[in-house]
């Protein structure tokens, strides 16, 4: 029997700097039923992500803001529990971007089908979904490692970037991933095969460190954070050097100019490549990459970690848990069980 009512989660102001539990609102709304070629979904799990912070901005970006007032929205791997589609039938699991909310209406074409037989269904929001192929197209296609060259990975233990290192490593490159604990510079070790860590809070000089890391310079350096550490790496390449630009976490939440070194005379001495990216960009190569990590992943070349927090009311305490570095691979929300 389904419930009459639901939460959502809607955004009610916009952050200056970083968010607030005061900037969120939980409200109890009707869970709606599903028109001709509709289906109602119910999350079972739901991805927090750090570019989800640019669209609480009103900023011109990539992809609109979010409204005031309205629900938030992000990757959503749920249960058919009604359908009036002919492409689903009740108990089927699908993915899409869909509300922050319990229930959810989506047209057929909003979604598509998981099978939990092939992975566990989260993996289809991190290692398998956009996660997996925000690393695979942005190191393989920007990056483009060669054997024995030297890639390094800025956020190396966030959902990105781990796996970035292990499809280096795959490629035949020395991979040297930044990390903010010990722990996680143990993880990108002992356990992704990493060839060296950087604990990035424990240096006063990243310059210094990267240098004695990186003693033959740097090749690739895939971006997820920006700031020193970004000003660093970029000093270190080698020529023609390439830069993937997939994040910059550092400044997400800054309320002032994030002023810099310049790169311009950095690139040219190197003739190196900087090019910023979103996923979206690659949408007509999914399959290819989806087909490919499923493969690395079947033959265990691949590992992943998850960060999962239990619960809808612990979704804005996993988002802002993201600022504060507290994840360690892809950070999600449970939010219910499958019924079946």
């Amino acid at each position: 029997m389904l419930p009459k009512t639901q939460q959502q989660i809607q955004l009610v102001s916009r952050p200056e700097g970083m968010p607030a539990e005061s900037d969120f609102l939980y409200k109890e709304i009707e869970v709606p039923q599903p028109s001709q070629g509709e289906v109602l979904i119910k999350t079972l799990y739901l991805s927090v992500d750090p570019y989800m912070r640019g669209r609480m901005s009103d900023a011109k970006s990539y992809v609109e803001p979010f409204a005031l007032n309205e629900a938030l929205s992000g990757g959503v791997v749920g249960e058919v529990m009604v359908s009036k589609s002919e492409q689903f039938k009740k108990g089927d699991f699908v993915i899409g971007m869909l509300p922050w909310q319990e229930y959810s209406l989506a047209n057929q074409k909003e979604v598509r089908s998981v099978n939990p037989d092939i992975a566990p269904l989260s993996t289809h929001l991190s290692v398998l979904g956009l996660t997996g192929l925000t690393a695979y197209f942005g190191l393989l296609d920007i990056g483009q490692p060669k054997k024995d060259e030297t890639v390094v990975v800025s956020g190396a233990a966030g959902a990105v970037g781990s796996v970035v290192g292990q499809i280096a490593k795959i490629k035949g490159a020395r991979v040297v991933g930044i990390a903010g604990s010990q722990e996680k510079v143990h993880y990108l070790k002992e356990t992704l095969g990493f060839d060296e860590a950087i604990n990035y809070k424990e240096t006063d000089d990243i310059y210094k460190a990267l240098k004695q890391a990186c003693p033959n310079g740097i090749d690739v350096y895939f971006e997820n954070v920006g700031g020193e550490i970004g000003d660093a790496a970029i000093s270190l390449l080698n020529k023609h050097g390439r830069v993937p630009v997939c994040g910059a976490i550092s400044s997400y939440n800054k309320t002032d100019r994030d002023l810099g070194p310049r790169v311009q005379t950095k690139l040219i001495k190197s003739s190196a490549l900087m090019k910023g990216f979103v996923v979206t960009d690659y949408s007509s190569r999914f399959i290819e990459g989806a087909t490919q990590l499923g493969q690395w992943l079947a033959e265990g070349k691949l590992q992943y970690e998850e960060t999962i927090t239990e619960g809808f009311d612990h979704i804005t305490d996993a988002f802002l848990g993201l600022f504060q570095g507290k994840n360690l691979g892809k950070q999600l929300v449970k939010v219910a069980e499958p019924t079946k």
